[in-house]
């Protein structure tokens, strides 16, 4: 414990913005570790509570600002490349749009407790165009609601945590090959999966071109152009293709029973 503290005495303010801005860019590091850490030191009167809360916030706030800009101005194509990094993009990018679909802005104040969630919320706050203004009120509500709580957690469990590494350095060389060997698996079993998933994404495709030479050979009535666009892209002045229908793809089971079965279909989305 006395190593943890000595670490966050030189290096914890520096450590906490670092971890907790790479998190906000969607780097998959133990950020919220370091608040639990900093909480002890601030128990201990290593660290003082309140440049630690700021530096904090102004790294969760800073970084979560670029990622709302990239979104703004990239769209989903950076919502797709950091979900590209987790096991399920499909899932990551749904269940993302989903939350936005059913809580709304509020989704901002939890999203950083909300595995997926958290990588793509702010992105995804700026690819639907929210009020930069807007976006930064909830914002900092979720990032001093983030902050605080495991800041307090560390703080209240300085003694557990004592105890806790304690029993690491006692168990020594032991403890290290069985944390290695844990990593190594862990590890495995993300690639196997990764992998796993990627042989199972094939969704068949049509370029834009065939489709357009189909409606115009006389084929589109037998053609039904469905518009599967996530919630905050479709609303009354968004352009759509002309004769396309509108489903919900955050209500599938329902939207899919009224689709008709004789027409063949083409989806599109963002």
């Amino acid at each position: 414990m006395q190593e943890l503290l000595t670490m966050m005495a030189r290096h914890g303010y520096a450590l906490v913005a670092t971890l907790l801005f790479a998190e906000a860019m969607g780097l998959p590091l133990p950020a919220a570790i370091a608040l639990v850490g900093a909480g002890a030191a601030i128990a201990s009167h290593t660290l003082f509570a309140p440049l630690v809360i700021a530096s904090a916030l102004l790294a969760l706030v800073l970084g979560d600002a670029v990622q709302y800009w990239l979104g703004r101005y990239t769209g989903w194509a950076l919502l797709g490349f950091l979900c590209g990094l987790s096991m399920n993009p499909e899932t990551c990018i749904l269940r993302s749009a989903e939350s936005f679909y059913k809580r709304g802005k509020t989704t901002l104040i939890f999203a950083k407790f909300i595995p997926g969630v958290n990588t793509v919320a702010a992105p995804l706050a700026g690819s639907m165009n929210m009020p930069f203004a807007q976006f930064l009120q909830f914002e900092v509500a979720g990032a001093s609601l983030y902050a605080m709580t495991y800041l307090l957690l560390g703080y209240l469990s300085r003694d557990f945590l004592a105890s806790v590494l304690l029993g690491f350095h006692a168990a020594g060389r032991a403890m290290e090959i069985i944390l290695f060997s844990a990593a190594i698996v862990y590890l495995t079993y993300r690639v196997m999966s990764y992998r796993k998933f990627k042989t199972n994404i094939l969704v068949p495709r049509v370029q834009v071109s065939d489709l357009a030479e189909r409606l115009s050979s006389g084929d589109a009535g037998r053609i039904l152009i469905v518009d599967v666009r996530s919630h905050g892209y479709y609303d009354s002045g968004a352009t759509r293709i002309k004769g396309s229908i509108r489903i919900e793809p955050n209500n599938l089971e329902e939207e899919l029973k009224n689709l008709p079965k004789e027409k063949e279909i083409y989806l599109y989305c963002t």
